[in-house]
C-alpha cells in the first residue's frame, strides 16, 4: 500500500481517514481515536497529509510536518464541492484527500504555538468586552423599568450606579437593588479583567520581533501588531502584498460577466477583527495626517482630496497591510518613502 495523500476528518476522539495513490485511487480506509491517529502517522511513509482547517488542525499538522509529512490545512467551503453521495466521514475524508490533490487549491497557514497564544488572547479579551457590553445593556434596561435612565456609553453608567444604588428615594425595590449592585460588581471584576489582558498583549512586542516591527507602521500599536502576528504570521504564505489585503476583504468586490468588470464595495472577506482594527488605525492616521510632510502623508491629503473620509480610510488600510506584509516578510522596519510607492 502507497499512500501519496492522505485526507483526515478531524473529530473530537475519532478521526476517519483516507488514503489515496499517485493516480488518486482510495486504497486506505479506517477510523481512528486521536492518539492511534498520530502513531498512524509516525509510521506511515512521508506524505501529503491534508485536513479542513478547524478546531485542533493546526496542533496535529504540526505533529505531521515534524514527522516529515507535508501537511496542508484546507478552507473547508472550498473542500466541500469535493463530496460525492451522501455526506459522512467517510466520504468528508475522501473530499478532502481528493481537493489536496488539486494543484491550485489555496490553502490556510499553519499557526504556531506562540500564533495561537496570541490568537486566544486576543479573542478572550473580545469576549469580555462582549461580556461587558451585554451586561451593561442590561443594567440600563433594569433601571430604565423604573424611570431611571442612563446616557449612553460605559463610562457614564460607571459614574452613574454608585449614586443610583445609594439614593433611597428612587423607589428601586430591594431585590432589583441588589441586582443592581450584583451586575455593578461583574462590571468593575470584567473592566479588571480586560485591563490585566491588554497589558499582557502590550507586553507581547517586547519578546516578539515581528510585532515590534510592526508597531513602526503609523497607524499600527500594539494590539493591531500582535493581532497580524496571530492571523499571518511571518506572512510568507502571500506572494505579495495586495494577497494580504484581499484576503483581509480591503480590496474591491469583483463582478465581472461577458468581459465587462465591475467593481462593487470591499469584499470583506477573511478576518474581520483584524481589518476593524486595520481600519480603525487608519482613521487615527487621517487624523494626523496634516502633521508631517513625508511621502505617505502627501499620499494620504491627495487620496483625501479626491474621495470621502471613509474611503480614504479604507484605501489606508489597505495600504498598511501591504506595508505590513513588506515588513513582515523582509525583516525591515518601516520606511515612509517606499510606503508611498
Amino acid at each position: 500500500m502507497s499512500i501519496a495523500t492522505l485526507g483526515i476528518d478531524l473529530g473530537k476522539t475519532s478521526m476517519h481517514i483516507v488514503g489515496l495513490d499517485a493516480s488518486g485511487k482510495p486504497v486506505h480506509r479506517k477510523k481512528l481515536t486521536r492518539t492511534a491517529l498520530i502513531r498512524f502517522l509516525s509510521n506511515l511513509a512521508p506524505c501529503r497529509v491534508a485536513m479542513e482547517s478547524c478546531a485542533g488542525s493546526h496542533d496535529i499538522a504540526r505533529k505531521a510536518d515534524a514527522m516529515g509529512h507535508d501537511a496542508v490545512l484546507l478552507p473547508a467551503q472550498f473542500v466541500r464541492p469535493y463530496t460525492k453521495g451522501q455526506k459522512n466521514d467517510n466520504s468528508d475524508a475522501e473530499a478532502i484527500a481528493e481537493a489536496a490533490t488539486r494543484p491550485t487549491m489555496p490553502t490556510v497557514s499553519i499557526k504556531d504555538a506562540t500564533q495561537q497564544e496570541i490568537q486566544f488572547l486576543h479573542r478572550t479579551r473580545q469576549g469580555w468586552i462582549k461580556q461587558r457590553t451585554e451586561t451593561a445593556n442590561r443594567v440600563r434596561a433594569m433601571l430604565l423599568e423604573f424611570s431611571i435612565t442612563v446616557p449612553k456609553r460605559i463610562l457614564n453608567l460607571r459614574r452613574a450606579l454608585p449614586g443610583i444604588l445609594e439614593d433611597a428615594e428612587n423607589d428601586l425595590p430591594d431585590g432589583v437593588r441588589q441586582l443592581v449592585a450584583d451586575h455593578w460588581q461583574q462590571l468593575q471584576d470584567l473592566d479588571d479583567k480586560i485591563a490585566d489582558i491588554t497589558q499582557r498583549v502590550e507586553r507581547i512586542p517586547v519578546r516578539d520581533a515581528r510585532a515590534a516591527r510592526l508597531m513602526s507602521i503609523p497607524g499600527i500599536g500594539p494590539m493591531i501588531a500582535t493581532a497580524m502576528v496571530a492571523a499571518v504570521g511571518d506572512g510568507t504564505q502571500f506572494t505579495q502584498g495586495r494577497g494580504l489585503s484581499a484576503w483581509l476583504g480591503l480590496v474591491p468586490q469583483q463582478f465581472t460577466t461577458g468581459g465587462k468588470p465591475r467593481l462593487l464595495g470591499i469584499s470583506k472577506r477573511g478576518n474581520r477583527y483584524l481589518r476593524t482594527l486595520l481600519i480603525h488605525g487608519a482613521r487615527a492616521v487621517l487624523q494626523q495626517a496634516h502633521r508631517g510632510d513625508d511621502a505617505l502623508r502627501r499620499w494620504i491629503q491627495q487620496v483625501n482630496g479626491r474621495v470621502h473620509r471613509n474611503k480614504a480610510a479604507v484605501a489606508l488600510a489597505n495600504k498598511l497591510a501591504r506595508v505590513a506584509w513588506a515588513v513582515l516578510t523582509r525583516g525591515e522596519t518601516f520606511r515612509a518613502s517606499a510606503a508611498a510607492a
